[in-house]
């Protein structure tokens, strides 16, 4: 954290790998131009450090929780050109948190997630030798059983655990985003798994903003496949544990 020059407070952050500070800046702005929830202003960046406006400290309310629902809502409503789109600008290889993300473009979901969001990041922990192959059978045979969705690609954050939620007091403001077009229930099955205050305000004022679809709830499980599987692959056994359990249950 540092000042700038004119008096207000920013961030800086390094980036991790080649091309993560351009997927960064890409996804800051495109959730920024849905002008539904707060996002930090993007100040200045080069290929390898990125400086925004820092969020002021504050608490989580539930009338904050309230107006992030309804904007979360908005946010997605936005939309993407497809399942799998970068933000305008940014690279078709990212990243979530220090994981590898591709973004390939694809019109429908049930395939896409399977192919590009779960997949991939068994065969990784595979290659590290966290799985077995009876434990990528468990997934596969998941894979399978993905229901079709009539949900329109969303615009999402892609990484929204509560640590990329900020709280000044008034808003909830999103940071550190891996955004992408996708299902906009992975977003809100992300927030069930890492936790977020006033998580029922959040929800419900979503829900009354954009009604979501029927058995919403049942399909939580399978939405945290693709960030159990990412923490699998950063974190290892703890969490290969609770992706097994997801898809075995699924």
């Amino acid at each position: 954290m540092t000042e700038s020059g004119d008096g207000r407070e920013v961030f800086v952050k390094q980036g991790h790998a080649p091309g993560a500070t351009a997927a960064e800046v890409a996804g800051l702005r495109w959730l920024a131009a849905a002008g539904t929830v707060p996002i930090p202003a993007v100040r200045s960046h080069d290929r390898d450090r990125l400086v925004i406006d820092r969020v002021p400290d504050g608490r989580p309310s539930a009338p904050a929780a309230e107006r992030f629902g309804r904007g979360l809502a908005g946010l997605h409503a936005a939309g993407a050109p497809a399942f799998g789109a970068p933000p305008p600008d940014g690279p078709a290889e990212a990243f979530i948190g220090r994981a590898p993300m591709a973004n390939n473009p694809a019109d429908d979901w049930a395939s896409w997630y399977a192919s590009d969001r779960v997949l991939p990041y068994v065969r990784l922990a595979v290659d590290a030798g966290t799985f077995g192959p009876a434990e990528a059978a468990v997934f596969e045979r998941a894979c399978a059983r993905i229901p079709a969705s009539p949900e329109p690609p969303a615009r999402l954050h892609g990484d929204l655990w509560n640590g990329n939620v900020l709280w000044d007091g008034r808003e909830a403001w999103l940071i550190d985003p891996a955004a992408h077009g996708g299902h906009r229930e992975t977003d809100l099955a992300m927030l069930h798994l890492f936790g977020c205050p006033h998580l029922d305000r959040v929800l419900a004022a979503y829900d009354e903003a954009a009604p979501l679809a029927g058995g919403w709830r049942d399909r939580i499980g399978l939405h945290q496949l693709f960030p159990l599987l990412v923490h699998t692959v950063l974190f290892g056994q703890s969490y290969a544990d609770q992706a097994l359990a997801a898809a075995r249950s699924f």
